[in-house]
């Protein structure tokens, strides 16, 4: 007779959760605020983009907002500005970053970087444009003081209000921003791994190059694309700072909106929205790409 022990065992049922479509009914606020806030400008964007004054389709306004002189300008100029800040805000973000990560737990460093970071990087706007004026204006607290000890920067050819200006304006915010969006995956550089390197001889730069680099690639890469999107698609901080006089998609678009176009191109800022869209589209199909590569190491 076989023995208990000896008789085989019984499948284990496998129990599968019982789907409660009752939960998926919290998500209905939320796809109803996305469908008004977000699908309906976006709908509105494409249509008025894609037709006429009298609402026939057209490629007319798609290709003026990428053919016309002004709004290649503006394109090249939001490009270069966007690129530029953002690759600075990257690099002294990453080194401020790290400077806090390597800090003792509860040191002053990290308590103010991490929480003037968290302030600075959605300070932006007519209160950063005014606080920049104050500073670096014709007349501001800083251009004064320069000049009181033989530094005259507006001798020299700089303007708070030419792109360099706004290029410096820019970085006010993109650099704390890097920090939030960097500092998780330096956290996730694991020190066991550093130990292993200089057990093996490695240095300090060897390390980096071959290890932590290589590993924060894909971090690195998706934040600065954030703040490229971040740069390109500020408004509010360059038209109050410049008056529109310097040639931006954004404030092309205002200007077109409000009626300053030829002729026939009342559609024309629509277009550049349409246009604006598919930036920040690349940008963000670009970081989500990066992220999922990222996301092994800052998951540790």
């Amino acid at each position: 007779m076989t023995s208990l022990l000896e008789q085989p065992a019984a499948p284990k049922e496998t129990v599968r959760p019982a789907r409660n479509w009752r939960a998926g009914l919290g998500l209905l606020p939320f796809a109803a605020y996305l469908l008004v806030f977000l699908g309906g400008p976006l709908y509105f964007v494409i249509t008025g983009a894609l037709t006429d004054s009298g609402g026939r389709p057209t490629f007319a306004n798609v290709l003026a907002s990428i053919t016309e002189p002004q709004y290649r300008l503006a394109f090249a100029s939001s490009l270069l500005l966007s690129a530029v800040t953002a690759l600075i805000g990257a690099v002294f973000g990453v080194f401020l970053a790290q400077a806090v990560i390597t800090s003792r737990p509860g040191s002053p460093l990290r308590r103010i970087v991490s929480t003037a970071s968290g302030v600075l990087a959605y300070f932006g706007g007519v209160p950063l444009a005014f606080a920049f004026i104050g500073a670096l204006g014709q007349t501001g607290l800083a251009t004064l003081f320069l000049r009181g000890v033989g530094i005259d920067l507006y001798a020299a050819g700089f303007r708070i209000d030419s792109l360099t200006g706004l290029g410096l304006t820019y970085v006010y915010f993109q650099i704390p921003l890097m920090v939030i969006l960097i500092t998780p995956a330096l956290e996730g550089l694991l020190p066991q791994w550093r130990e292993a390197a200089e057990n093996l001889g490695a240095s300090a730069w060897s390390y980096w190059r071959h290890i932590a680099l290589p590993v924060l690639a894909p971090a690195l890469g998706g934040a600065t694309l954030v703040l490229f999107g971040n740069a390109f698609a500020a408004y509010a901080t360059a038209l109050a700072l410049t008056s529109g006089s310097i040639p931006l998609v954004t404030t092309s678009i205002a200007s077109a909106l409000s009626g300053n176009v030829l002729a026939g191109q009342q559609n024309v800022g629509l277009a550049l929205g349409l246009d604006m869209v598919v930036v920040i589209g690349i940008v963000m199909v670009g970081y989500l790409l990066l992220q999922r590569r990222a996301a092994k190491w800052t998951s540790r």
